[in-house]
Order: C-alpha cells, then structure tokens, then sequence
C-alpha cells in the first residue's frame, strides 16, 4: 500500500470503525477457540498494529511487516517483536512454531496466495489454529482495492479451496461485516452506473457516521463467535494444519 494509507491507519486506527469493529469481534471470536495459556501468537501482515494490543491478551505476541514505516511504528510504540517479510518467499521465524497465526485482510494483497498459505502451515504448531479474514466477491472489486493494491477478492468457497490445497484443514468458513451489506452495495452500483466520485475508505468519516458504521458493525461481535454469515462484505475462515497432508 502507498505510505498515505499507512499514515492514515497509524492516526486513526483505535477510532476508525472499521478497525475498532473488526477489532471487536475477532476478540470475541479468538475467545472461542480454546488457545493455551500463554499462547504463542504470530500476525502477519500487522499493518500500523491496531490488533497488537488485543492479540497481546491471548498470549505472546510476534508480527510480521514488510513495510518499513509500519514496522517502525509498531517496534517504538507496542511491546512487540515485528520482524520484516513478505509472502510466500521471505516469512520469518522459520524455526517457530505458533498456537495462533493470524492474517487478517492481508491475503488479497499477496499474489500467489496458495503458496502463502503453505508457508503459514509449516509454522503451525501440532494443535495450532490460523484465523483468516478477507474481503468478499470480485464483482465488488472497486477503486478501494485498487488504491490498496489488492489483487483480488474472495468467496468463502474460495477461500476453503485454496487452504485445503494447501494442506489446512477448514474447521469453520462463512462471512461478516453483514449488516452493512446493503449500505456497500448501493454506493458500489452508485460508482459503477452512475459514474460517482469512490468515496476514500481509509479516510475518517464525520463523528456521527463513523459512530453509526461502529454500532453497525461491532454489533456482529455478539453473533460471529456463535456462527458466520452466509454471506457479507468479508470472508472469515478458521484452519487447522492437515497433519495428514503430503507435499
């Protein structure tokens, strides 16, 4: 992504709905899936770090960056080891093994995402869990994936697919960030049909419309730990390593 959007994220992250509700909910979700005591966590992809704080409630925290700004912020402002790396060639902490890995919304800015995906395997733990967020359905590709050099979109199926070929095994997959589906849809057709200017997503909004996208979405925080949606603005998928896969 440029170094704009970073910045940006850097000023606005513990306010912005779309980090604070996202935020939210995969805190509740990570508490769901059982994790050890003092589990070992890797993020990749930690972006300005708006989920280090919240990951560092579940155990011991270590990130992957491959921006040097971002890295720099996070290693002088968090308590956290931020190593750089870039997917699928150049993955750190070969010789870890991690109870959680976690990737959210990174995997569309990675090109052979596959590949990625086995690399992640390989630093699973036995038991290890890997938590995958994306966003959802190419015919909602628009100027934000563009802006933020996204190489595609996912359906849930898709997502499955390519973890299981990768040799993870899909213990749940669906959608959210539902509830404001219809609200997407509408300002998409808008820019496709009608030619209006794309409106800047990583840019703040007014205080009341920001607070009003928040409650929409962190109120999904009380239903994704329980189940997915069947369909939505994001693809949500939790995998195991496949201790039966042979490559």
């Amino acid at each position: 992504m440029e170094r704009v959007i970073y910045e940006r994220m850097a000023a606005t992250q513990e306010i912005h709905w779309w980090f604070a509700g996202r935020r939210l909910i995969l805190a509740e979700l990570l508490k769901t899936l059982r994790l050890p005591p003092n589990s070992r966590i890797l993020e990749v992809g930690c972006g300005t770090g708006a989920n280090i704080t919240m990951l560092q409630k579940f155990g011991r925290v270590a990130a992957v960056e491959m921006d040097p700004f971002a890295r720099e912020y996070v290693s002088s402002g968090m308590q956290v080891e931020v190593a750089p790396g870039l997917l699928p060639q150049h993955l750190p902490y070969a010789n870890r093994k991690f109870d959680l890995i976690c990737m959210f919304d990174v995997l569309e800015h990675v090109e052979r995402d596959q590949e990625a995906l086995c690399v992640l395997r390989e630093r699973l733990a036995p038991k290890g869990v890997l938590v995958i967020t994306v966003p959802a359905y190419q015919w909602l590709y628009s100027s934000h994936d563009v802006q933020h050099h996204h190489h595609r979109r996912y359906t849930a199926r898709r997502l499955r697919t390519i973890a299981k070929a990768a040799g993870l095994r899909p213990a749940r997959v669906g959608y959210y960030n539902t509830l404001l589906f219809p609200l997407a849809l509408v300002r998409r057709l808008a820019e496709k049909l009608l030619g209006q200017r794309p409106v800047d997503d990583s840019a703040l909004p007014v205080s009341w419309i920001n607070y009003l996208l928040y409650r929409g979405l962190a109120s999904e925080a009380l239903l994704v730990p329980r189940g997915f949606f069947p369909f939505g603005l994001s693809v949500i998928g939790i995998f195991h390593a496949n201790q039966d896969a042979r490559f």
